[in-house]
């Protein structure tokens, strides 16, 4: 007997046809074969047996789900209740065996049901048969033995896994089996037997691995590295804040809020929150805690960080939101390396299975057949060329009639949601709405008539059917049909409800005919149907698998916010949800959670979007494909980057030198005079945003004042030099007139702008110039846009537009159609949620008991938090059930589609960018082959190292005894190239090396361990114990390493034959950095300026973390940065600088219009939020500062209170992370900026390093291939 081929593989396509798999046997088969060919699904009775297998693995999921919305200990809805709800101990029974006393309680079986007993059953028996065959489906399953090796294979224990929790119950009856339900979720994966579909989706991995394997080891080491350094830097500025004490699980003998100010944390970081009534007690040791205390537990909320979640955005102190600042701006991008190279691993797979197999479009798309017109003269007739083909007279009018129309209805939908008193609008509102929907059932009427003029729907009434579903007339029904039920039902044009209010919005789906961009959906759909297929099942599995785990893990959670968000399986869906989109709104999980979190973050959200990312490509393709870019405009910036540095000869000496003086052209001291200013430009800045904290307002004023001076000097130079100016230049070579359009440039309003107001408060003390002196401080901000004359950035966004103009049409109308459709939807399920809590928003009138509804007052403010949610953002998630079903669209489909316009215009800005710099490079080198002098990125070192190829190492001076001994340690500790180029060491050496990786790592674990309190404070600070010792005898080996590699250093290449170039090259450097601070603090201590214990000897100690760059010797990462940054840099300084003011623009206008939001403002107990008639509220207020004055020192603003922390929040924002959301009307428009365009290109440098350092590292395809990039 011949067993079955393996179908699976490298090669399988990605949805294999169960129809050809039918054996067709003709002759004898064996009764074992018949079954095996039953099970398989390849005969007829089959497939129907597996789509019996499918259904009850779906129904046994299902009752899962809904089983847990009947547990009363976790639901106390009425409708739950076992004893008067809409199921009692029925539904108990039937499906979900909740309860041992459901009335199976007299089989003895334990919690069960009768499906549960139903589909053990038939599971059972499968297995049995499965067993019995199992030789059938590999020959290395024969026998006893082969069985036995079955019985330990995946689906085999999938299988178990399914069955076995019954009997183990059904055994402990008395016993209550934590976990057993869950492992019934191990049923889902059954459904990867369907051979050839399904299965595919796991099976890959093992494929995406092999084909990633060289290169995940060095991004897994960078992304440990970087978690690691992330974690300890975290550790050492928060592990003393009050403000990140936790006491969420605290006992109840606690208070509900436990005022953590009045805590202490001791030396060893263990928190004492006694004078807050909450002490340590013999059962709860430790009820609040800092959850930065340790590495280890800062590690978990390192990582969301590294996720691009900031759950704790508001909570940190000033050192935390330096690291997070730095975090959010590099470590994200470089944390992201795995999950990218998983993701993008699993892209390469599925595109390599489908390989030429992808579907041909279908030929005719639209709605209509093309150029068709009706030749009667009937009545039908002339309606079908009137409004179809619209070639008759009077069409076109008639159909810009109809747009205005929809656009006037979609105006009195948004302004209908604002409360307006007055009846005479609302009034005129509903009879423009009337007609207007009159006039549109009239035309879908008249289209209806007539569509069987078209070939397409030519066929009486089946015709009309179709023509009926399809897209755009369905559209034209829903907009109207509504309207007339509710106007019969009601007797009344004042329509009343918002559902029927916002379906009017649909309408704007009919401008589709003029871009085809949602026509486009189902051709993405049709293009990647095999691709969707595999991946969404994937990303289906991990999230109900995710979600039942967290399920059970966290509903007992002593968190309150913790256990409601997870008391049902729905409640646990919704939460995963956001978790596999990137999300993590929440933080206080069990530990159990925080694994299970941190599994979803670094590889399952990689793999959960990849159909929402297909989807969203799909949709960029195809306009890659219908929308050609406007390439003119890159010849117009290769044309301006060619003549921008020319010089007027017509111009006079002195216009012509303080031209060049202010551009920094032709001599040392125009280079010198442009460096000065740039170096004054971010001095000017950084004084603007110190002087913005509380007590440093006049900090630095006098340097202040001479850069100011040195500004106006710069614009007398450039007002008289723009005579010389070609920018201001014209043909009649008049100054005058150059210097007049000079004054009114965009660059000559900035530079006064950056000046002007220090003298106008320098003129008129005491004056309306003072009362704004804060905002005008502000102005100084505007001085970064002085480097775009330098370095083109902003000034190249108008290019970037009319580059992929084209394409941008169609996306922004796609993108926009979402968004407005979405943010009607919010609008009417919140405006009318009262249940939902939420903080008070006194900006939005509710100071107590506010709710959602507080949030959602009318269609604007929801389109403000759409638009977060549209970037894959989610800061707010108490919605009400439709809510969140509208919010699963949004992360499946609409995400990835209304990205596209912000991708477009970052990719359109990097084509021009990089178009000025091959033009520029060509001009002043002559060429543009980057080839010549090796990779990009390459410097001084890979030449010289590339040099002594083949080159023989000096001899040593100190003759040859010495000579002998460097050969030797240098073959010891780096090893001896055999014939074919590869590295090999002796015995003793790889167990040497073994040695230092061990001690490497045993280096970093003792840092972990030491930061844990409860372990440091039993081993203790005397002199001689456990952590001390081994850091000694660390530092010893590695001192005697370091010393080995200098002294063998003259017989290294990689050294280039030098002991200096090795000190100074990465690895000298970590090397000495591993030793170095062990004898500083040694002598620090030994002279009696340090003490054991002080916290700056702890960061003697904890610095030893960075021993794991160490690794780097095993792991080729991180000693590449330099070559990063050099083949990047070109792109980096237009990009980069965008990116700055971009940053720095926004934060400061965030700063200048929330820094006395009231929404950020808490109050002590003792201070009534608003006016009991007496005196004034907290939030009667019109800035912090004024409640501090009439209530000293009981009036805080939690964020935006100076630049610095305004920084910090918008870094985070700009990495897609809304750590606070209820902004004032200004800051939502600034937000608005963000979410449209400034997230897209604010990460374009990002991007440039990420894929440099790919590059670097050997992500690209071939070395080529990657220098081909760079030229």
């Amino acid at each position: 007997m011949v067993p079955y081929p393996d179908t699976t593989g490298e090669n399988t396509p990605l949805l294999a046809d169960n129809g050809a798999a039918d054996t067709g046997n003709t002759g004898t088969s064996s009764s074992r074969e018949d079954l095996f060919d039953f099970l398989e699904a390849k005969t007829p009775s089959g497939r129907k047996y597996e789509a019996v297998i499918i259904g009850l693995i779906a129904i046994n999921v299902l009752s899962f789900i809904l089983g847990s919305l009947f547990l009363e200990e976790y639901n106390d809805a009425s409708w739950a209740s076992r004893d008067s709800g809409i199921c009692q101990n029925l539904c108990d029974s039937l499906f979900f065996g909740n309860y041992a006393d459901n009335g199976l309680e007299r089989l003895h079986l334990g919690t069960t049901s009768i499906l549960e007993i139903v589909t053990v059953v038939v599971f059972s028996i499968e297995y049995i048969m499965r067993l019995f065959i199992c030789d059938l489906e590999d020959s290395k399953y024969k026998g006893a033995s082969g069985r036995f090796r079955y019985i330990f294979s995946f689906f085999s224990i999938v299988d178990l896994a399914s069955t076995l929790p019954f009997f183990v119950d059904a055994i402990l009856v008395d016993r209550d089996v934590a976990g057993s339900a869950f492992l019934r979720m191990f049923r889902l994966l059954r459904m990867m037997r369907v051979e050839g579909r399904y299965d595919t989706a796991l099976t890959m991995v093992d494929d995406v691995y092999a084909a990633q394997k060289d290169i995940l080891g060095t991004a897994i080491f960078i992304g440990c590295t970087t978690w690691i350094s992330v974690s300890t830097l975290y550790y050492v500025v928060e592990r003393k804040s009050l403000d990140m004490i936790y006491c969420g699980a605290a006992p109840d003998y606690c208070p509900e809020e436990v005022d953590t100010s009045l805590c202490t944390i001791d030396s060893w970081g263990i928190a004492d929150c006694s004078k807050a009534d909450c002490p340590p007690s013999e059962g709860y040791p430790e009820p609040c805690y800092n959850m930065f205390q340790s590495i280890p537990m800062a590690s978990f909320y390192s990582l969301l960080n590294l996720f691009g979640e900031f759950p704790l955005v508001d909570q940190h102190s000033v050192g935390g939101m330096i690291v997070g600042t730095f975090t959010a701006i590099v470590a994200v991008a470089v944390f992201a390396l795995p999950a990218s190279i998983v993701a993008s691993g699993f892209e390469n797979e599925i595109e390599k299975r489908v390989g030429d197999n992808a579907p041909d479009l279908p030929p005719d798309r639209g709605l209509l057949t093309p150029d068709h017109q009706s030749n009667s003269t009937a009545l039908r007739g002339r309606l079908y060329n009137f409004l179809h083909a619209q070639v008759s007279p009077g069409a076109v009018t008639f159909d810009y009639f109809i747009n205005f129309l929809i656009v006037g209805t979609g105006i009195t939908f948004c302004v209908d949601t604002l409360e307006i008193s007055s009846v005479t609008l609302g009034g005129l509102m509903d009879i423009f709405e009337f007609l207007a929907v009159i006039i549109f059932t009239t035309e879908y009427v008249a289209k209806l008539y007539c569509c069987n003029e078209d070939p397409k729907f030519a066929n009486g009434t089946t015709g009309i059917l179709i023509y009926i579903s399809s897209f755009l007339p369905m559209v034209d029904l829903l907009s109207v049909l509504p309207y007339w039920i509710e106007v019969v039902l009601v007797g009344s044009i004042a329509v009343q409800s918002n559902l029927v209010k916002a379906l009017r919005l649909l309408r704007i789906f009919r401008f589709e005919k003029y871009t085809n961009a949602f026509s486009s959906f189902d051709d993405i759909l049709y293009r990647n149907k095999d691709i969707l297929s595999v991946t969404a099942f994937t990303a289906i599995l991990l999230w109900v698998f995710f979600a039942a785990f967290l399920y059970l893990t966290e509903r007992d959670n002593p968190d309150e916010e913790m256990s409601s968000n997870y008391s049902t399986v729905p409640n646990s869906m919704w939460m995963t949800l956001l978790n596999l989109s990137g999300e993590a709104p929440l933080c206080q999980y069990s530990i159990p959670g925080k694994v299970a979190i941190g599994i979803l973050g670094l590889f399952a959200t990689a793999i959960f979007g990849i159909p929402i990312g297909v989807l969203g490509a799909g949709f960029e393709n195809i306009l890659a494909e219908e929308h050609e870019d406007n390439n003119q405009e890159l010849q117009q910036a290769d044309l301006h980057a060619a003549t921008q540095n020319a010089v007027s000869i017509a111009a006079s000496r002195i216009e012509d030198e303080c031209y060049k003086l202010t551009e920094g052209i032709g001599s040392a001291v125009a280079r010198a005079f442009e460096g000065t200013i740039f170096f004054l430009i971010f001095a000017g800045v950084a004084i603007g945003v110190l002087q913005t904290v509380a007590g440093h307002k006049d900090d630095l004023s006098e340097i202040e004042a001479v850069i100011v001076v040195v500004f106006t000097l710069e614009y007398i130079l450039r007002f008289i030099g723009a005579g010389a100016n070609p920018e201001f230049m014209l043909e009649s070579r008049d100054g005058f007139k150059s210097r007049v359009r000079y004054v009114f440039s965009f660059y000559s309003i900035v530079d006064l702008l950056s000046f002007v107001p220090f003298y106008l408060a320098l003129a008129l003390p005491g004056s309306i110039v003072d009362d704004y002196d804060e905002y005008l401080r502000m102005c100084r901000i505007l001085r970064l846009l002085k480097l775009d004359k330098y370095v083109p950035s902003i000034s190249l966004i108008d290019d970037v537009v009319r580059l992929k103009f084209n394409a941008l049409r169609v996306a922004l109308f796609a993108s926009l159609s979402l968004w407005i459709l979405f943010a009607a939807l919010i609008y009417v399920f919140e405006s009318s949620d009262t249940f939902n809590g939420i903080d008070p928003v006194p900006a939005y009138g509710c100071t107590e008991d506010c709710t959602m509804s507080d949030r959602f007052q009318n269609f604007f403010d929801s389109m403000v938090y759409t638009g977060v949610h549209l970037t894959g953002d989610f800061p707010i998630t108490e919605y009400t059930w439709p809510s969140r079903f509208i919010q699963f669209l949004i992360v499946i489909a609409a995400v990835g589609v209304v990205s596209i316009p912000s991708a477009l215009i970052a990719t359109g800005f990097v084509e021009i960018v990089q178009s000025k710099i091959k033009t520029k490079n060509a001009r002043n080198q002559g060429t543009t082959n980057t080839a010549i002098a090796g990779i990009a990125g390459d410097d001084w070192y890979e030449v010289a190292y590339r040099q002594l190829e083949g080159v023989e190492p000096p001899p040593s001076k100190f003759g040859p005894t010495v000579d002998k001994y460097q050969v030797m340690v240098n073959e010891f500790l780096n090893g001896k190239e055999d014939e074919s180029g590869n590295v090999q060491f002796t015995s003793l050496a790889s167990a040497s090396r073994a040695f230092i990786f061990t001690v490497i790592i045993l280096n970093i674990v003792a840092v972990l361990l030491e930061s844990i309190p409860t372990i440091d404070s039993r081993v203790g600070n005397q002199k001689g114990n456990l952590f001390d010792v081994f850091e000694f005898v660390s530092v010893m080996v590695f001192a005697a390493e370091y010393a080995a590699r200098l002294f063998c250093a003259p017989k290294n290449r990689e050294a280039l034959y030098s002991s200096a170039v090795y000190a100074t090259t990465f690895f000298g450097i970590v090397d000495f950095l591993s030793t170095a601070p062990w004898f500083i603090e040694q002598g620090l201590l030994a002279s009696g300026v340090l003490k054991p214990g002080d916290d700056i000897a702890m960061i003697f100690r904890i610095f030893r973390i960075f021993r794991i760059l160490q690794l780097e010797d095993f792991f080729v990462a991180f000693s590449k940065l330099d070559n990063v940054f050099r083949a990047s840099k070109d792109i980096l300084k237009a990009t980069g600088l965008m990116a700055l003011i971009i940053w720095v623009g926004c934060a400061a206008l965030f700063f200048i219009v929330e820094e006395n939001n009231p929404n950020w403002r808490q109050c002590d107990d003792s201070v009534p939020p608003t006016s009991n008639h007496t005196i004034p509220g907290c939030y009667d207020f019109k800035s912090t500062a004024e409640c501090n004055e009439f209530y000293p020192g009981l009036c805080e603003q939690k964020v935006f209170t100076n630049m610095p922390n305004t920084l910090y929040l918008t870094a985070v924002f700009l990495g897609g992370e809304w750590g606070v959301i209820d902004f004032t009307w200004p800051g939502r428009i600034v937000c608005l900026f963000l979410c449209v365009c400034g997230i897209g290109l604010y990460a374009i440098p990002i991007g440039a390093l990420f894929d440099s350092f790919g590059a670097v590292l050997g992500l690209a395809e071939t070395e080529e291939e990657f220098v081909e990039e760079e030229a």
